[in-house]
């Protein structure tokens, strides 16, 4: 019954579902930054390092699923469209546990490497944290209208629109975050130092 109620109400009102659980994932993330927050166990660097190494698997697994879910789609195969999609959410959602415990438990990884490369990795990176910042509502938003309208229905919403916007920034920026996250831990070489905002 309860399930059935907040179904109905996401269906709707998926706008303001939206709005609410990006809310709440971007106070998540920002209350991790900038308050002191217990709730994190303290991560030794050997820790940091292999949470870091998970979160550019996870992403990079993220991104097959969007990219087979954009052409099943395209294939006309709604089904397996849905299955992809829905994962690559789910996959989204660990990797925001394992990025925020890693962010709140451990500290941050800064690049070193020569200025040039140290200067397009943080453009890359940038444009990683934007996209980031950016997908969450509307990632939300098309998720939402594709789990509570049939096929048929989502041909009235905004759905289509809105899915490509998503998933082609989300796609951009999962990329970025693993070419970033290769130069940082493979290419070049990083030190530790304080938490100020990257994602890797």
């Amino acid at each position: 019954m309860a399930t059935a109620t907040a179904r109905r109400r996401l269906r709707e009102q998926p706008l303001a579902a939206t709005i609410a659980l990006t809310i709440v994932g971007y106070a998540l993330v920002i209350g991790t930054f900038l308050l002191d927050l217990p709730i994190y166990p303290d991560l030794t660097q050997g820790q940091v390092n292999l949470l870091t190494h998970a979160i550019a698997i996870i992403n990079a697994a993220t991104t097959v699923f969007l990219a087979a879910g954009w052409y099943w789609i395209r294939a006309g195969e709604v089904e397996k469209h849905r299955l992809s999609m829905v994962t690559a959410f789910v996959l989204i959602l660990l990797f925001l546990v394992v990025y925020l415990t890693r962010v709140g438990g451990g500290g941050d990884k800064l690049f070193v490497g020569p200025d040039p490369v140290y200067y397009a990795y943080l453009i890359m990176l940038a444009i990683h944290i934007i996209l980031s910042i950016v997908a969450v509502p509307v990632v939300l938003y098309a998720l939402i209208l594709g789990l509570t309208h049939t096929p048929a229905e989502l041909r009235n919403t905004a759905h289509a629109k809105i899915g490509r916007i998503a998933a082609g920034s989300w796609i951009l920026s999962l990329v970025l975050g693993v070419v970033t996250y290769v130069m940082l831990n493979h290419i070049y070489s990083y030190e530790f130092g304080i938490v100020i905002g990257p994602l890797f």
